[in-house]
């Protein structure tokens, strides 16, 4: 078996998990979400926890178990707690702002830059300063979070001499070193 396809998903309280025709649906707190699930990996839902059983032992087979046993406590994880990314914007004169959807930034272009905050995922300016400010991106759905900060950092790449740009918080930038005079 997978090592992390044979591994059991825990159900906490108020979370509800449902397997039909193909379909895994998980409901909790925060909201619900589904997912296909391909026909050679069978879900059990017995004694409060999630199995996750495949049909043969096909490399391809065994791929897909332990994506869909990790894709599911994602889900459970998911609208429990909820998932949430920070990025940091650095630059001189940056500013960032929540208008109503759209996270509105002045990054240094000649124009504002507008970000429509999409469907299940939700924008907050957690920390501004005069050249750096903390965006924090929030949903349900771990995928759909990793794609919108991966879409916001793709706006403006990090300069490698001043560390201009967006990257995410925990991410370390190299920096580069700078010309010398000569001697």
């Amino acid at each position: 078996m997978s090592r992390i396809g044979r591994l059991p998903i825990k159900i906490p309280a108020g979370v509800t998990v449902s397997f039909e025709n193909g379909v895994a649906a998980v409901k909790g707190p925060l909201g619900a979400l589904t997912m296909d699930m391909d026909k050679r990996i069978n879900l059990e839902i017995k004694d409060g926890e999630i199995h996750l059983t495949r049909a043969d032992d096909d490399k391809n087979t065994k791929a897909l178990h332990g994506l869909y046993r990790a894709t599911l406590a994602n889900m459970v994880e998911g609208v429990t707690k909820g998932f949430e990314k920070h990025l940091m914007v650095a630059g001189v004169g940056v500013k960032v702002a929540l208008q109503g959807t759209k996270l509105v930034m002045n990054i240094g272009f000649s124009h504002p830059v507008e970000v429509e905050q999409p469907k299940g995922i939700t924008f907050a300016v957690v920390n501004t300063t005069p050249n750096l400010v903390e965006i924090a991106v929030k949903g349900i759905d771990k995928i759909e979070v990793g794609q919108c900060a991966a879409t916001i950092k793709a706006i403006k790449k990090v300069e490698p001499y001043h560390g201009y740009g967006i990257y995410y918080k925990d991410e370390v930038v190299v920096r580069k070193e700078g010309k010398t005079a000569g001697k």
